[in-house]
């Protein structure tokens, strides 16, 4: 069987290789043709390809799993999912300090806190774990107090053995994970989409039923690719925008 052909890339030192190769192969698989193979290289040929060791090379390959454009299957090969082309999320690289740094700034109020089974939804994030320690938070704007917000965080337990809930009345839960409960943390995938807002969410953020949010999903890996948090928040459509600085050199 004839296998699909990336295009070549320049890869540039100051970006993670494994998200470079990631996106160059994301675009390939979405502009490709009808009639074009649905298998990929192997490992080792693309690596060659990229340049870039295997290890960098598979994740990549797990980014893109993870995005539902492939599949992986032992002794057969990896294959494109023939629906790729209906679109995927776009992904944008930036780093943990930014993330710590848009979330400073707010006040946050612990609404609640415990140990519960993990949710359905959430069993392919933590696949090892039977349980996960969950918290609510309400956060709002630090000058009028106005509710902006509503944060529901998943941790794997041993990280929130060692949280104290007031930190996060003050601090980030990115910062909490790294500095106080020593997560290693690898990389944060994030996910926003529109979504109208239920009976809960527009009492909590003092909205109207069926106004406009932003639905945010945010998920923390560690350096061993585990998941170490599962973030989902609801922001005020009228108080949270989007913005993305692209450095082209």
């Amino acid at each position: 069987m004839t296998s699909f052909a990336p295009d070549s890339i320049v890869l540039n030192r100051k970006l993670p290789l494994w998200y470079q190769v990631s996106q160059s192969l994301r675009a390939s698989i979405l502009g490709r043709s009808p009639q074009d193979p649905l298998r990929l290289p192997t490992e080792e040929d693309l690596a060659r390809h990229y340049g870039v060791s295997v290890l960098t090379m598979r994740q990549a390959l797990k980014e893109l799993e993870d995005e539902g454009l492939i599949s992986r299957h032992r002794r057969r090969g990896t294959f494109i999912e023939p629906d790729a082309r209906r679109g995927a999320p776009v992904r944008l690289l930036g780093s943990v300090d930014a993330i710590v740094a848009q979330q400073s700034g707010m006040t946050s109020e612990l609404l609640d806190h415990g140990h519960v089974p993990v949710p359905t939804a959430l069993t392919e994030y933590f696949p090892d774990l039977t349980e996960v320690a969950v918290y609510h938070r309400l956060r709002g704007d630090e000058s009028t107090g106005e509710p902006t917000n509503h944060a529901v965080n998943h941790i794997r337990p041993e990280l929130a053995a060692r949280i104290d809930p007031a930190d996060l009345t003050r601090r980030p839960m990115t910062k909490v994970l790294r500095d106080i409960a020593g997560a290693d943390i690898g990389r944060i995938t994030d996910t926003v989409e529109a979504r109208l807002a239920d009976p809960e969410t527009a009492r909590l953020l003092q909205v109207p039923l069926l106004s406009p949010i932003l639905h945010y999903t945010g998920i923390t890996y560690g350096s061993d690719g585990r998941v170490l948090d599962v973030a989902v928040i609801q922001y005020r459509g009228d108080r949270f925008s989007f913005t993305v600085t692209l450095d082209a050199t």
